[in-house]
């Protein structure tokens, strides 16, 4: 685990499994559908039981599905965290229709629900670098410098992590973080 601050937020970046995070919100990945589906999001409704997949289908009838870039909250469920956002991040189709600005709308709405909800620590997971093929060191350096400029912009949140599975994931995450905060520093 490497551990920052930016200002007075925690940001740490850890290998682990977002599904066992203790912060009071933690990030899914989730598909437009909001039902469900494979990896973060599959394991994220799995460990959270029915109360997750009900709350999703409320807000479906509500609104409809949810746009790419965009995010809604539920409960936890049956998670030690609180609060679930699932936010909706793009398709990777060779980086020409608007993919970057996309992720950095997933990241930023879902910073912004949880600061509207008096949320004051979250995890993150590494949002489309999975099936939707979004190269990941291009990810983490979206992720990473949205993050640090929304807690730049007077957010006041206590704790950030970046909760990622593989250590080749984990690697480009620090990579990144170490280049973003070089960039500062100068």
């Amino acid at each position: 685990m490497m551990a920052y601050f930016i200002g007075k937020t925690a940001l740490k970046i850890i290998k682990g499994n977002i599904i066992y995070q203790d912060t009071e919100a933690i990030v899914n990945a989730a598909n437009s559908s909001l039902l469900g589906g494979g990896g973060v999001d599959g394991a994220i409704h799995r460990a959270g039981g029915p109360k997750i997949l009900e709350e999703c289908k409320e807000i479906r009838s509500r609104q409809g599905e949810c746009p790419t870039g965009q995010a809604v909250i539920t409960s936890g469920g049956n998670l030690d965290a609180g609060y679930v956002i699932h936010t909706v991040g793009p398709i990777w189709s060779g980086g020409g229709n608007g993919e970057d600005e996309l992720l950095r709308s997933a990241y930023r709405n879902s910073l912004s629900l949880a600061r509207e909800h008096g949320i004051r620590s979250i995890s993150f997971p590494s949002i489309s670098t999975g099936a939707y093929r979004f190269p990941v060191d291009r990810a983490a350096r979206i992720a990473l410098r949205t993050v640090y400029d929304f807690i730049y912009s007077g957010a006041e949140l206590k704790e950030i992590r970046f909760i990622l599975y593989s250590d080749p994931v984990l690697k480009e995450f620090e990579s990144a973080w170490n280049e973003l905060s070089n960039i500062e520093r100068d």
